[in-house]
């Protein structure tokens, strides 16, 4: 018969053990038993132990720590609280990660079930065996390829004006002056520069084409906005712009094609030209320019012309659009619709809504297969692991064409659709320099912040939240040594983000839906506009065009208010460089190299003219190619020199 409680003691333990190690395995207690009816005693049952800690009453905390056999003993309470605290915490994240006992796979409950099956209703009864559907899919194909071409062609074909012919399509960036000393010396390179015509024709939105890099201006430096340099100042004047100046964009300006639209316009080289005015017409402010330039343009007006289907955009859109809800809206398997989706928007990104700077059908034809193959293969990855769990027995087809569909073409379209976004390349650089960047970004990462709150969430109920943890985990690892990398800069680029962010949204919420498709557009816009841009630039490849970082020329410079002229004078060049360009008023102007003469520079005013302000910049030289050039020094009107501003 077990020991009553008036054999024990207060602890209710038994006093034969109070020499035997407390609580082995082997002894360990398992509370009173239950007294007999015929008793008269009382008796208590202790807690019973719980069962993951295999039998064994739990030890306080003071009586553990107090042990001498306790290891940590040598570090202070204090942290040995903080240490518990943190592993009580840490615990509780642990066991929260796992998720419910059960996976809860996510499922779309269709709106309005009976009116979005509509569709596969209608297919099931007209299509019913897979070979009516497979020739459906390629008349569809069909259909919609030979519109597509059609549609091109005869914008390409279209196109007349009176007396000068067919124009050429350029793309908006297009100009008649090379920036720097790529004209060659007094900008010989880049004749003739009077009496020729040049008949163009731009698509639309040009208007929003900016300056990525600075370019100077005389003592301007042109940045994140519109390359135009002069025009009218009244509507009666001519207009007249700097050979630099963007064709299309000081077209806009001029009033002869539409940022909307497009157009054509046949444009006439003016030769030098004194002083270009600011002004701002259509949208567009120019920029002055006070001294002489050798080469400048205008437009001839009151010309016939038919330009036919200028701008392709618009009715390409419709068409896209189009047979694209319809197939989103028929198809069930997911791999038709997305594959389908893939191709469709893939080559209306390429050849129409953002295609590269190429204006000739065939080289673009080309590059287009060219990015597109290796593409199909990501797309084959994304769908294995993303998308088909996403679409898999979705039968809420309204709302997949809505949410998936209408994220994807917002993605594809983010030239028009992200273009408010004051972030052109998401760069140090250009974060810290372009106005508004810093804020944009900022509401950026906490919109991604609270996005990813709520995906971490479905995550976890479908008990797949650890592993996606390690995912990420690998993935900012590797970022991160990409970032530590000396000599060569990190490149999120759209297709890049899209990789990264996609395996979050393979679950099938409404949310993930548009998440999803917004991301696979950005990769179809990435890829078919940019191609696969390495991760990991060096400065150059980053930034070309823009400033290489190298080192100045130290100039000295003797003018004087009663001298006709300006004379300059310079460091014998570093190791690396073998010469010594100098602009004036932007255009080179003299070339120098060791072993060719002193290394100084004159410049004279001319004579029987008025004076003006003049502009000098200077650049190391390696052979013909240039360094960075300084900020320019102004040599005023009354003979006075205004020295060369420190660079940043």
């Amino acid at each position: 018969m077990a020991p009553s409680s008036s054999a024990r003691d207060h602890n209710g333990i038994p006093p034969d053990s109070e020499n035997q190690p407390l609580l082995q395995a082997e002894d360990a207690y398992d509370g009173p038993e239950p007294s007999l009816t015929e008793s008269n005693d009382l008796h208590v049952r202790s807690p019973e132990p719980s069962d993951d800690e295999d039998g064994h009453l739990p030890l306080p905390v003071w009586m553990r720590e107090s042990s001498k056999a306790f290891r940590w003993k040598w570090v202070p309470l204090p942290l040995r609280r903080f240490a518990r605290s943190i592993s009580h915490y840490a615990s509780i994240i642990n066991n929260w990660s796992y998720g419910p006992e059960e996976a809860k796979i996510q499922r779309i409950e269709p709106f309005f079930p009976m009116v979005q099956e509509i569709p596969l209703w209608l297919v099931e009864r007209f299509l019913p065996k897979r070979i009516h559907r497979f020739f459906a899919l390629l008349l569809f194909y069909a259909a919609w390829l030979l519109t597509f071409c059609l549609i091109i062609r005869d914008s390409a074909a279209s196109g007349n004006i009176e007396g000068y012919g067919v124009p050429n399509s350029i793309w908006c960036g297009a100009n008649f002056w090379s920036a720097g000393n790529d004209c060659g010396l007094d900008g010989n390179n880049c004749r003739p520069f009077a009496d020729a015509t040049f008949t163009f024709r731009c698509s639309g939105n040009c208007a929003d084409t900016h300056v990525l890099n600075p370019y100077p201006v005389g003592d301007q430096e042109v940045v994140y906005q519109p390359l135009v340099i002069g025009g009218s100042v009244n509507s009666t004047a001519e207009s007249i712009y700097r050979a630099d100046s963007f064709i299309c964009q000081a077209g806009i300006h001029a009033g002869i094609v539409s940022n909307t639209e497009g157009g054509c316009g046949v444009a006439l080289l003016k030769g030098s030209q004194k002083g270009f005015p600011a002004s701002k017409s259509n949208g567009i402010q120019s920029i002055d320019f006070e001294a002489e330039f050798p080469k400048s343009y205008t437009f001839l007006t009151d010309l016939s012309s038919d330009c036919g289907v200028v701008d392709m955009r618009w009715p390409l859109l419709g068409v896209t659009v189009t047979f694209t809800t319809i197939l989103s809206l028929f198809a069930s398997s997911p791999a038709v619709f997305f594959f389908s989706m893939f191709v469709m928007l893939f080559v209306h990104v390429g050849f129409v809504s953002d295609k590269p700077n190429i204006m000739d059908w065939s080289d673009l034809t080309s590059l287009m297969v060219e990015r597109f193959l290796p593409a199909c293969f990501v797309a084959f990855v994304f769908y294995r692991y993303c998308v088909r769990r996403q679409l898999q027995g979705l039968t809420a087809q309204v709302e997949k064409t809505l949410l998936w569909l209408g994220g994807a073409w917002v993605g594809s379209l983010n030239n028009y659709t992200f273009k408010g976004i004051p972030i052109q390349r998401l760069t140090p650089h250009d974060i810290q320099a372009q106005p508004g960047a810093v804020v944009a970004l900022i509401i950026i990462v906490v919109l991604l912040f609270l996005i990813a709150l709520g995906q971490i969430y479905y995550l976890r109920l479908e008990r797949r939240f650890r592993r996606y943890l390690a995912l990420y985990a690998g993935m900012g690892a590797v970022l991160l040594i990409c970032v530590a990398l000396p000599t060569l800069n990190l490149r999120i680029h759209h297709y890049v983000l899209a990789i990264l962010l996609l395996p979050g949204t393979s679950m099938q919420t409404r949310p993930s839906l548009f998440y999803q498709g917004l991301l696979i557009g950005l990769f179809i816009n990435g890829v078919a506009r940019w191609g696969f841009d390495s991760l990991l630039q060096t400065a150059a490849a980053l930034y070309t065009g823009g400033p290489q970082y190298s080192l100045l020329p130290n100039i000295t410079a003797v003018a004087r208010p009663e001298l006709p002229y300006i004379h300059f004078s310079w460091d014998w060049p570093p190791p690396g460089y073998d010469g010594l360009s100098v602009l004036v008023n932007d255009v080179e102007r003299h070339r120098w190299y060791i072993g060719e003469g002193n290394n100084s520079f004159t410049w004279r005013a001319h004579r029987h003219e008025p004076r003006h302000r003049e502009f000098f910049r200077f650049a190391y030289m390696r052979a013909r190619s240039s360094a960075d050039y300084t900020k320019a020094g102004i040599w005023e009107t009354n003979g006075t020199w205004v020295d060369i501003p420190h660079s940043d």
